[in-house]
């Protein structure tokens, strides 16, 4: 029996570190989104900002946005595309693998 307690408290462990660094991650992405991506793409992705009307920036929950595959969306982020900025050497592999998650959640709030 105290096999399978010990057996049921370390995955209760396991799971909340697991849940905690989603968390972060999550917290990450957003507050990266927040300071690099939303002057343009709107707090919601809409594209509805003064930058991004001007630019006529599409909605990132939007099929289309959301169709591109994880790759695309890295590439554009990286690299940039029309008058987007490019964000290498500015972020992280990570920050923007983050983004691209973000992103797709922005698709799932539709």
């Amino acid at each position: 029996m105290k096999i399978l307690a010990r057996k049921s408290i370390l995955f209760g462990l396991t799971v909340m570190v697991g849940l905690s660094f989603a968390a972060q991650a999550q917290n990450g992405a957003e507050a990266t989104y927040k300071s690099k991506c939303a002057m343009c793409h709107g707090a919601d992705g809409k594209g509805d900002s003064p930058m991004g009307k001007k630019l006529n920036i599409r909605d990132l929950g939007s099929p289309e946005v959301q169709k591109q595959t994880d790759a695309e969306l890295t590439t554009i982020i990286t690299k940039g595309k029309g008058k987007m900025v490019p964000f290498e050497g500015k972020l992280t592999a990570d920050q923007i693998g983050q983004l691209v998650a973000y992103i797709r959640g922005l698709g799932k709030t539709k």
